[in-house]
């Protein structure tokens, strides 16, 4: 094995630990995404609102409290659709690699 070959494999495995930080930082988004959306059922479903500030429970305009939650669902949303196209734009990189270094194995 030559040492074009072996730095492709140190790109491969580079590649492959970038992927899976990107999935780490995916299912955080996604567990916060939940969050958001079991906090927007529990604000239609309720009369009072109230929003924590520290250490504080404070009552809140039930139509300030969505707005800002869905602002978030927004965020979140978007963040995912970025991370996705990151993840899959590595995973064709990754492809491509490994394709090369098996050819070359050949």
């Amino acid at each position: 094995m030559n040492d074009e070959t072996k730095e492709k494999i140190n790109q491969l495995q580079a590649l492959e630990q970038n992927i899976n930080s990107i999935i780490g930082q995916k299912q955080q988004f996604q567990a916060q995404q939940l969050e958001v959306e079991n906090a927007l059922t529990q604000v239609k479903t309720t009369k009072k609102v109230y929003r924590i500030i520290g250490n504080i429970m404070v009552a809140s305009e039930k139509t300030d409290v969505t707005t800002e939650l869905n602002d978030k669902s927004e965020i979140v949303e978007l963040r995912l659709k970025t991370l996705d196209k990151q993840e899959q734009k590595l995973r064709d990189q990754a492809s491509s690699l490994q394709k090369e270094v098996l050819k070359e194995m050949k």
